[in-house]
């Protein structure tokens, strides 16, 4: 049988999804179902509170759409007699679903069998960090973030190695290694990607592998895709940061010219041809992106989210050029990552739209936007939501504000008045930017604990909205550790006070240790491998180099 999904306001974008459904008991009677949508003066045969359903019996028949399945009636049951139901997927074709079926279930395995296996390789996955101390719901908090980390991206090729090719309706390919999907990368290009790149290096490398052979089966590195199709959710050119970020940190099992390439593309093909960046001839030639622009897609009325994260890609693929020798390509890549302050108003003290004629816009509201209201120039967001967001310029934004007391006062103010968005990525890295600053670091230590302690806790709203495939969990994950890496495609972290007394993680590179002695509420002494450390912000190889990364409060 077949069904067909979507994403994301994205209709035309579905992809099927074949299964094969295997019961331990022959039915007395089975069919297939599928959900009609509500009709008037039209009864169905079985009619639930959350809709109707046409019921099938006849075997023969294949159902394609949304909300398909299969029913079992099963007569002479005795009482606690359990039937169990097994299931195998494929994104290729039911043949390989009854593949994927028989590898991963062999027959004769026992539920309780398959049950233990997925608990021991979930603990082996969870085991890479241990950690020691804080309270049993701290200690709760963070394993079930952990998992959440490492439920997406995941398989989409087959135990035979076939998969859907991107953006290629009903053609396959075979897969050299892993192919992944669900690229959510505007939310995870933040944290999620960093955080597998150090624990969990050989998925991040198969996955940086997948996007590049997206990118060879369909011209473009992924935005946002989703089993084989690009959903273009969300705006910017994330997969840049993520593959050179990993490249810095050191890994090396994929083809950097191949995703040069792809990146180098994305980056100067016009608007017209360009899918990934389809309002960048105003960027190239202005330096930001004008509202209207690109009204096609909306874009125009994101024009600002647009731009800062066409910034960020951009500074990240400056020093891949650099490194390659395409130094005249990498000096225009740093012009235009330092656009960014076109977009600020000293009038607003924030980031503002852009008219056409390169006016700001008139009348503005720097707090419109909250809590997803549509608003000219941002994205699902404020402006207070966005004008901090230059984490490859920190500094540059503090110069503009007016200096560093300006600058850390402004930004006290967003969580003091409750201008910060916990639950969306723009302004997700906030209270990492106090400890830019020297003397400011004990800004970072309370809000990180703060935010820790309000919005991640083991009830059922225990996480800040839309957990976003993991990016606000890898941000729980990060901070109970002590450290966050603070600007995609920049190999280094900025540390604050962590949850836990020890925390011992599986790199590479041997066990990172981190340890916390005393009782006091700000860190008063850091070491790293037994020697002093007076730096809040510091890089990827020197904190592996280190080994034992140790607070005193």
């Amino acid at each position: 049988s077949k069904l067909l999904g979507t994403f994301c306001y994205n209709p035309q974008k579905v992809f099927p999804v074949y299964f094969v459904l295997r019961v331990s008991k022959t039915p007395s009677q089975s069919g297939y179902w599928k959900k009609q949508r509500p009709m008037t003066g039209v009864e169905a045969e079985w009619t639930p509170d959350n809709g109707r359903y046409k019921l099938y019996t006849d075997y023969g028949r294949e159902l394609s759409g949304d909300d398909v399945g299969y029913w079992f009636s099963f007569d002479g049951l005795e009482a606690g007699e359990q039937v169990e139901v097994r299931m195998g997927i494929s994104y290729v074709s039911i043949d390989n679903a009854r593949r994927n079926l028989d590898t991963e279930q062999p027959a004769g395995t026992a539920f309780d069998t398959i049950r233990r296996q997925a608990r021991d390789r979930w603990n082996r996955d969870l085991s890479r960090i241990r950690i020691e101390g804080g309270t049993p719901e701290q200690r709760t908090v963070f394993y079930t973030a952990l998992y959440h980390t490492l439920i997406h991206p995941n398989l989409l090729s087959d135990v035979n190695g076939e998969y859907p090719l991107m953006e290629r309706s009903g053609q396959t390919g075979i897969a050299d290694g892993d192919r992944y999907t669900v690229f959510s990368l505007w939310d995870t290009y933040r944290n999620v990607h960093q955080l597998l790149t150090l624990v969990y290096p050989e998925r991040q490398t198969e996955m940086i592998r997948s996007m590049i052979a997206m990118s060879q089966e369909w011209g473009w590195l992924p935005k946002w895709e989703l089993y084989g199709r690009e959903t273009f959710t969300m705006e910017g050119d994330p997969a840049i940061p993520v593959i050179v970020d990993s490249w810095r940190k050191g890994l090396r099992g994929f083809d950097i010219d191949a995703a040069y390439a792809a990146m180098k593309r994305s980056a100067t093909t016009p608007g017209a041809q360009n899918p990934m960046r389809p309002d960048i001839d105003p960027y190239v030639e202005k330096g930001y992106i004008p509202l209207g622009f690109f009204a096609g897609d909306n874009s125009g009325d994101n024009s600002v989210s647009h731009a800062l994260e066409y910034y960020v890609a951009d500074h990240a693929l400056a020093w891949l050029a650099d490194e390659r020798g395409d130094h005249d390509f990498a000096d225009g890549l740093r012009r235009r990552a330092a656009g960014w302050k076109h977009y600020y108003s000293p009038e607003s003290g924030t980031l503002r739209p852009l008219n056409p004629d390169g006016s700001f816009l008139s009348p503005f509201d720097p707090r419109q936007g909250e809590n997803f209201e549509a608003v000219p120039g941002f994205h699902e967001g404020s402006a207070w939501n966005y004008t901090f967001f230059v984490p490859h310029d920190v500094e540059g934004l503090a110069k503009l504000m007016g200096g560093r007391r300006k600058f850390v006062d402004k930004l006290q103010r967003v969580f003091d008045e409750g201008l910060y968005d916990p639950a969306n990525e723009p302004d997700i890295a906030y209270a990492y930017l106090f400890s830019r600053f020297r003397g400011e670091e004990w800004r970072t230590q309370r809000e990180t604990r703060r935010l820790l302690d309000r919005y991640f806790t083991a009830r059922p709203d225990g996480i800040p909205g839309n957990d976003d495939t993991g990016t606000m969990s890898a941000w729980a994950v990060f901070s109970m550790l002590g450290f966050y890496p603070d600007c995609p495609g920049e190999p280094f972290y900025t540390l604050t006070a962590p949850v836990f007394d020890r925390a011992e993680i599986d790199t590479p590179q041997g066990t990172l240790t981190i340890e916390k002695h005393g009782d006091g509420e700000y860190i008063r002494r850091m070491s790293l491998g037994g020697k002093p450390l007076t730096q809040y912000r510091i890089g990827h190889d020197e904190l592996l180099r280190g080994r034992r990364l140790t607070f005193e409060f």
